[in-house]
């Protein structure tokens, strides 16, 4: 058995050092989701600290939601159901994710050509020449998101389904096309599910998702993309990133849930729409979150 005593020159407590030395070890999956941690008469042993100690250190980790505790057995290492994603990094999901030791998968839903696409996705990229790509992605076979990007295909000709097929698409447009995503605009907005979508990430209809939108360009400053990507609100967190008084993010409803009209079924009203309602709800989170980080 290692021995690993704590410091006790360190002004920190006795159980925040026991709590991080295990919390790192279950985050780069030295003790791996599912895995049973030593008992508790172990780890006294192995940090040199009283039984006290241990039970406050893993008190603060099944409380941080790092481990589980089974009532009369030891802790075990959660099985991680929420994910983060840090919203202002151009770089996109499987890139994150891969950084973080989560393995994403990626299901090409669709590739298509088409003679034009949203508003916003012509308007991003000044050409009504497109491709449409529309992808699930998840991770242990548990969707995540839906993601639906616009191309402009005169850049991408040869692009198909079998390249994206559990890859980055950011990765292949560098490697294969030599096209390097650099910036771009993102926005959150909190919307219902629509039939299509909630079918795809297993979720019930009008289930409140947050919607990732944006475009983004090359280092030359062309538009290379304009995405729209539907997350589950249950699985994903977006982590937003507060420096002095800049402002990172703007989270706000949108003018679609400003006008919930435009996204409403014809002959559904405000009252009956609950999938909405839930929706801004978790819109008002995000912008009390802000506040929050502001302050």
């Amino acid at each position: 058995m290692t021995v690993m005593p704590v410091d006790r020159s360190d002004p920190r407590p006795l159980h925040s050092q026991v709590a991080d030395v295990l919390r790192a070890q279950i985050q780069d999956h030295s003790i791996a989701p599912g895995e049973t941690l030593p008992s508790e008469a172990v780890l006294r042993e192995r940090f040199g600290v009283s039984r006290s100690v241990v039970r406050q250190a893993l008190s603060t980790l099944e409380d941080e939601g790092v481990v589980r505790r089974p009532h009369g057995r030891a802790a075990v290492a959660a099985v991680r159901t929420e994910h983060h994603r840090l919203v202002q990094r151009v770089t996109g999901l499987f890139d994150q994710f891969s950084a973080e030791g989560l393995a994403l998968s990626t299901k090409v839903v669709s590739l298509d050509p088409v003679r034009s696409g949203v508003p916003s996705a012509e308007e991003h990229l000044g050409t009504r020449s497109l491709l449409r790509l529309e992808r699930v992605r998840s991770v242990d076979g548990d969707p995540l998101s839906y993601v639906r990007t616009w191309l402009p295909a005169d850049r991408f000709t040869g692009l198909d389904a079998a390249m994206l097929t559990d890859s980055s698409l950011h990765r292949i447009m560098e490697s294969r096309f030599g096209v390097v995503p650099s910036g771009g605009r993102r926005q959150i907005r909190a919307v219902p599910a629509d039939p299509g979508i909630a079918r795809e990430l297993g979720v019930p209809e009008n289930s409140p998702l947050l919607l990732l939108e944006g475009g983004t360009f090359d280092r030359s400053g062309a538009p290379v993309e304009w995405f729209e990507s539907w997350h589950r609100s249950d699985r994903v967190v977006f982590d937003i990133e507060a420096a002095g008084s800049t402002e990172q993010v703007n989270i706000a409803p949108g003018p679609s849930l400003a006008r919930p009209d435009r996204s409403r079924p014809q002959g559904q009203t405000p009252d009956t729409d609950t999938g909405l309602e839930r929706a801004l709800s978790l819109a008002d989170e995000l912008r009390s979150e802000l506040d929050r980080l502001r302050g």
